[in-house]
């Protein structure tokens, strides 16, 4: 029993002399969350702080404390950054970073269950932050709807790891295994049983938060936080295609994965999930797939999608097939939702394990098929009825007659062309048209890209342009040269909001962007601006037109609309190069930039 005496029952106007507490956002079972001002750099922050009920047991102070140093180490754009952890008057606090905005419990409470876009969102952006955690040795062990957060402009944020433990854990840890700790409708079976916890309990937590924005309620609900928790053991989640039979292909699949009971057969990672969110969102917008998501049972085959590591994206840039398949990656492409396709998948009998009935055509081909079945006693006519045979002599003449007048007019054409060409054409033999339709003071390099005048370097968080003389290499027209960033320690950049590159315009226009990645995993964004310069800074640009992640090199093409003079296309994340040191092992790369005007 600790013999401490209790702190003050009132937090003080200013914690260590340096953070003045303004008012309180919000409390939770450990600790309440208040608004504060660092008084030393005159900014805004969020100062945690312990409850002065928990803050006299010299056990859970300490482990506060250490757990707000294990979380400081991380760097991760998705995870709510520390400032600082600090002790006065016997007050254990937290000093966070402030984020402007609400927590999906808020937006959950408000809109009850939210589209399959935005679930996929924060679901990639929250796999992406438990990655970074699991890859630094933390399992966040309480990861639910409170615990994530969502700024006006779409950012979501992993905050509040309270009760994380470390993935090796040694004896003064002063949490122990068979201690259930997290809330209850958010618990994975292993923290129900009190096991020892790798990062596929978090996982489980973020497939319940998935499903509850997805069908509005979590699937294990009992009349006390014991049957809640209790529940998972016994049975597995009611089928949420059943709840919510317009799921995109695939994207049930991924949520029950996540929820299978046994760690094993859940995905190994969170690159993993975000992978597969990846998929089923390109998959989603891609209108020349269709939908193929079976009427009464879950979406697709039981196969798993291939666990390969996807930073966190915004709405995916669907796939498109690429021009060259020998040279060029794979493609994606921003499309408009289109209707969607017949829906030819055999339904699923009995939720997800059934089989369709042999013999006949099944899905929407049902519906859409008629019944040729005589009905009657009738005889069924063996020969056709003469009164319907079709009459094929008129249609063969007339065929012939518009054939006859079409040749006619081709060579009236050609004979006019052939007397109206300029005795100094010349065929030129890569565009067909004239060379002398290029003017001779051109200043773009020979093979660039039609539309785009310039290409420099930008990186506004830094020294302004980064390996500018690479620049002209993504308007030489040979994929095997890149522009590069240089080597970071970290691959999202050491803190830096991104780097990249601008291409300015000849002229105002709207049309195609396409960017070749030659890096993995990349996440980017691309804005567009008018103007006679490039904005010099991220908030001269605005918000970004589109943003996409990948665990591939891939070829992306951007549509862009209005009358955009300048067109900046940002890295966000690099990956691991061969040619940089142990120390700064990620680079980014593009290895080339077009853009098509629209007609």
């Amino acid at each position: 029993m600790s013999t401490a005496t209790s702190p003050p029952p009132l937090p003080p106007a200013v914690l260590a002399q340096r953070y003045r507490l303004e008012r309180r956002l919000a409390q939770g079972g450990m600790a309440e969350v208040w608004l504060g001002t660092d008084l030393s750099l005159s900014r805004q922050v969020a100062v945690k702080v312990l409850k002065p009920s928990l803050a006299g047991d010299p056990v859970v102070a300490e482990r506060f404390r250490r757990e707000a140093i294990a979380v400081a180490r991380l760097s991760h754009p998705n995870i709510v950054a520390v400032h600082d952890a600090i002790e006065d008057g016997g007050r254990q606090a937290v000093v966070m970073q402030l984020v402007n905005g609400k927590s999906l419990r808020q937006l959950l409470d408000e809109q009850k269950r939210l589209s399959p876009d935005l679930t996929m969102h924060i679901g990639s952006c929250v796999a992406s932050a438990l990655d970074a955690a699991h890859r630094a040795g933390l399992v966040h062990r309480d990861v639910k709807p409170g615990n994530i957060l969502i700024t006006p402009d779409g950012r979501v944020l992993l905050t509040d790891f309270g009760i994380a433990k470390g993935l090796d854990a040694s004896g003064d840890d002063l949490t122990s295994d068979n201690i259930m700790m997290g809330t209850a409708k958010y618990l994975s079976p292993e923290q129900v049983r009190g096991k020892r916890l790798d990062g596929r309990a978090d996982l489980y937590s973020l497939g319940l938060v998935l499903y509850e924005c997805l069908a509005g309620r979590v699937p294990f609900l009992g009349q006390n936080d014991a049957d809640t928790a209790l529940a998972r053991l016994q049975r597995d989640p009611t089928d949420i295609s059943r709840l919510r039979p317009t799921l995109p292909y695939g994207l049930a699949e991924v949520v029950h994965r996540l929820l299978a009971r046994r760690p094993e057969q859940r995905y190994p990672t969170g690159a993993a999930v975000r992978a597969a969110l990846a998929q089923v969102s390109a998959r989603a917008h891609d209108p020349t797939l269709g939908d193929r998501t079976p009427a009464g049972g879950r979406s697709g085959d039981r196969t798993p999608v291939e666990a390969t590591p996807v930073p966190r994206g915004v709405p995916p840039i669907p796939r498109s097939a690429p021009a060259d398949p020998a040279r060029l990656p794979a493609t994606r492409t921003v499309r408009a939702p289109a209707v969607r396709s017949a829906d030819r998948t055999p339904p699923r009998v009995g939720g997800y394990q059934g089989v369709p009935t042999p013999g006949r055509p099944v899905g929407a081909a049902v519906r859409a098929e008629r019944d040729r079945t005589p009905t009657g006693a009738a005889q069924v006519q063996h020969r056709p009825n003469r009164e319907f045979e079709a009459r094929r002599t008129t249609s063969l003449v007339v065929v012939g007659a518009l054939l006859f007048v079409a040749l006619l007019v081709a060579a009236v054409l050609w004979g006019t062309m052939d007397r109206d060409q300029p005795e100094d054409f010349a065929p030129d033999p890569v565009t067909g048209g004239s060379a002398t339709e290029t003017p001779a003071d051109a200043t773009a390099p020979a093979g660039a890209p039609a539309g785009i005048a310039a290409v420099a370097a930008f990186d506004p968080d830094g020294d302004g342009t980064e390996n500018d003389d690479q620049a002209a290499r993504l308007l030489d027209g040979d994929p095997a040269s890149s522009w590069t960033t240089v080597c970071y320690s970290s691959q999202f950049l050491g803190g830096k909001r991104g780097v990249g590159v601008v291409a300015s315009l000849g002229a105002a226009a709207s049309g195609t962007l396409t960017i070749g990645v030659a890096s993995a995993p990349w996440q980017l964004s691309v804005y567009a601006g008018a103007g006679e310069a490039p904005p010099t800074t991220f908030e001269g640009w605005g918000d970004p037109i589109a943003s996409n992640a990948a665990s591939a090199p891939e070829t992306v093409t951007v549509p862009v609309t209005g009358d955009a003079q300048h067109l900046l296309v940002v890295l966000r994340e690099l990956g691991p190069s061969p040619t940089c040191s142990a120390d700064n092992p990620f680079r980014g790369a593009i290895s080339g930039i077009a853009f098509e005007a629209q007609a």
